[in-house]
């Protein structure tokens, strides 16, 4: 088994894997985002009770601590007012310490008088506030001054603000006051989950958006896809029975080729035996007949013929002459009907048999070429190469005086080409509305293309005439007996 065969995920569909990964990154999202809201809002109630801090500072606090502009320590008078103003106020009364502290880190004030006067390493906190910034987080009260806000919390939120000089920008101290983060992170926790309720509806409607949308385009998929199958299924059907028809037509036309060779074949004997010895005893009569007369008409003995008998010599030696061009005619189409019993003989005895046929009746020459022709093919082969070669060569004799005739064939790639050419005037090609014009050419295209072969003329005027085919060695076996 491989891989994809152990992985659940493959034997989803599309749609579903599609579902499964966008929830995951929606839910990774929503995460991100509630997390980094919840952030922002932490950040953002912390910065507010800062400010109200510092406002609180600058109204309340900043009047008691003016003194520390001549002084390093505040006074009884003042020390009681912040004390009693801690109690007193609203706010003062939500602090749970307040302290002074100066540049060095020395406390200046605290709500237990027995801290006042000690000095601390300044924290980053306090050298931001001396840089005149508010500054505020929720701290675990790690750090030596937060001995005492230890015993009363774990958690408390400190917040340093700057004490300025009135009426100028000169900071004179640093106010630290330490607060119950109770209240403020249940504001918090229900601003998160207002935040998180939020989140999830609207990342669980573009989920359910998604999933719609996508359902809908799977199942239009679906159906387009089991659409396309079933056109596949009956293409393919179709294109298994043109295969089929189409073997059919060859062999169909394999046989019909020999076939016809045997009825050609038959004719032509019929004609030999039974025109051609007619014409033949009808001639042998009429030698003799008119061999009597014009012996009779040279005798001495005999009287001279009459006029009407010397137009009737005439006569019948106009007719011996017709008989004569006749009988010749009929034996030159027995000839050229009939074929040689092509089963016994080899692809290029066939084709030299053509040729040498085409020879001994034209008295022209032709140059032939037969080297790597294979020695087997089917008879239908034999039988249309050999009628095209016999065509073609008698149409080089009888349009280009069977000047440069020449026979070439070879074979490639389990096919046969052959090339018949002539060095005559040539000729320019029409198109179909000429061939039709020329029977011969008609019918060696017929012949090479119903064995599923491709044939083509070339020619231009000057430049000769080039019968070129090709087409499968093999063929529908069948018997010319």
């Amino acid at each position: 088994m491989t891989a994809a065969t152990h992985n659940p995920l493959t034997r989803l569909t599309l749609a579903r894997q599609f579902m499964i990964a966008s929830l995951i990154i929606l839910v990774i999202a929503a995460l991100g985002l509630g997390w980094w809201v919840g952030q922002q809002i932490e950040q953002s109630v912390v910065h507010r009770t800062a400010a109200t801090t510092a406002l609180f500072v600058d109204s309340f606090v900043s009047p008691n601590l003016q003194e520390l502009s001549t002084s390093d320590r505040l006074s009884a008078g003042h020390i009681a007012a912040l004390d009693r103003l801690l109690e007193e106020t609203p706010l003062g009364r939500e602090i749970v310490a307040f302290k002074v502290w100066d540049a060095a880190g020395k406390l200046l004030y605290s709500a237990e008088p027995s801290a006042i006067g000690q000095v601390f390493p300044p924290g980053e906190e306090l050298r931001q506030a001396w840089a005149g910034a508010v500054t505020a987080e929720v701290s675990t009260l790690e750090d030596a001054e937060n001995v005492l806000e230890r015993a009363q919390s774990s958690v408390l939120m400190e917040t340093y603000s700057p004490v300025r000089l009135g009426g100028s920008d000169r900071i004179i101290a640093v106010a630290e006051f330490y607060q119950a983060v109770d209240g403020l992170q249940q504001d918090i926790a229900a601003a998160q989950r207002r935040v998180w309720l939020v989140v999830g509806l609207a990342m669980g409607g573009i989920y359910l958006l998604l999933a719609g949308f996508v359902g809908r385009a799977s199942d239009t998929i679906e159906q387009q896809r089991d659409a396309l199958s079933a056109q596949v299924v009956q293409l393919t059907d179709l294109l298994t029975q043109n295969a089929a028809l189409h073997d059919r037509v060859r062999r169909a036309a394999a046989r019909t080729t020999a076939l016809n060779e045997r009825v050609l074949r038959r004719i032509s004997a019929d004609l030999h035996d039974g025109p051609v010895q007619d014409l033949g005893l009808a001639l042998l009569r009429l030698d003799h007949a008119l061999a009597r007369e014009t012996v009779g008409e040279k005798s001495e003995e005999k009287p001279s013929f009459s006029e009407e008998t010397r137009f009737l010599v005439d006569d019948l030696e106009v007719i011996q002459s017709s008989l004569q061009r006749a009988l010749g005619e009929i034996r030159a189409l027995s000839a050229g009907l009939g074929v040689p019993h092509l089963n016994r003989l080899t692809l290029p005895q066939t084709m030299a048999r053509a040729v040498r046929v085409h020879e001994g009746r034209t008295g022209t020459t032709v140059a032939i070429d037969l080297d790597g022709t294979p020695e087997r093919a089917s008879l239908p082969v034999k039988i249309t190469l050999y009628r095209l070669v016999q065509e073609a060569l008698s149409n080089a004799t009888r349009h280009a005086g069977g000047v440069g005739q020449a026979v070439a064939l070879c074979y490639d790639a389990g096919r046969l080409h052959i090339e018949v050419s002539d060095a005559g005037p040539g000729f320019v090609d029409g198109g179909a509305a000429e061939w039709d014009k020329h029977l011969g050419l008609v019918g060696m295209r017929e012949r090479v293309e119903s064995l599923g072969g491709n044939f083509r003329v070339a020619s231009a005027p000057g430049r000769g005439t080039k019968i070129i085919a090709d087409l499968s060695v093999e063929g529908e076996e069948v018997n010319d007996e």
